[in-house]
């Protein structure tokens, strides 16, 4: 069973840039209840990491110089 901090909208209205802060700090989301009944709940942002994949990320990154598709002109050797 998770134990979530709850705090009355009227400590919220009071106490909110203190109780922001902490949520940011923390991560620990808080619930906000009105007359003891669940009203909203703080909860920190998303991450904001890098997808792992993301179409297109690199499209303007290459540069291509010179012909890629006529066959080259000195010996190549493949790997065995």
């Amino acid at each position: 069973m998770v134990i979530m901090k709850t705090v009355s909208v009227t400590d919220f209205k009071a106490h909110c840039l203190e109780m922001l802060n902490e949520v940011s700090q923390t991560g620990e989301p808080v619930l906000l209840t009105k007359h003891g009944k669940p009203t909203a709940m703080v909860v920190p942002p998303p991450t904001t990491s890098p997808a792992k994949f993301e179409l297109g990320r690199f499209r303007d990154s290459a540069k291509i110089v010179g012909d890629i598709v006529s066959p080259l002109s000195e010996p190549w050797e493949a790997l065995d």
